[in-house]
């Protein structure tokens, strides 16, 4: 069977799109040792321009989320609470601060988790998600259908308000 890497062209695409499509597709990653684990992608949350609250960009550009504003298919990984790194991919037009956070994987659940396991930090941050950078994106032909998901509200974002906290940005596999 064939994959196929996903590039930037497909990042390139309003966020809430981009994430109902990265549902069900392949998170790969190369260790140090050469070794290749991959997962099939079960949860993401969108966080999507300079107007939602829930953003590390609604206030503006900062040297953290600088990479928020950059090209799309490039990796944000930044530490939260400063013990878990969580890992985002860029999507949309250069200058339109946009993201969506990996929360689960088949077999794991959580976004700290997931980057723990796969041994995910710093070092992927601003790098484009593609093999040269041992994290990369994958289709591997496994859609998920219409009923197979559901859109809720994202998870701990209460300090962004009534209507941006619970917009449906989070994306789930049944």
């Amino acid at each position: 069977m064939q994959y196929t890497v996903l590039e930037a062209d497909f990042f390139n695409r309003p966020t809430l799109k981009v994430a109902r499509e990265l549902l069900g597709k392949h998170l790969v990653c190369k260790d140090i040792k050469g070794e290749v684990r991959v997962a099939r992608i079960v949860e993401l949350e969108s966080y999507d321009g300079f107007e939602d609250q829930a953003s590390h960009a609604h206030r503006g550009q900062t040297p953290r989320n600088a990479v928020m504003f950059g090209p799309a298919g490039v990796w944000y990984v930044y530490l939260c609470y400063g013990v878990h790194w969580m890992l985002n991919i860029v999507t949309g037009p250069k200058d339109y601060p946009a993201a969506i956070l990996i929360r689960g994987l088949e077999g794991v659940v959580g976004p700290g988790r997931l980057t723990r396991a796969y041994g995910i930090d710093k070092r992927f941050d601003c790098k484009p998600a593609l093999p040269q950078s041992s994290l990369w994106l994958e289709d591997r032909g496994e859609p998920v259908p219409e009923s197979g998901f559901e859109r809720t509200p994202r998870i701990g974002v209460d300090y962004a308000g009534p209507v941006w906290a619970r917009k449906p940005y989070r994306f789930v596999i049944k």
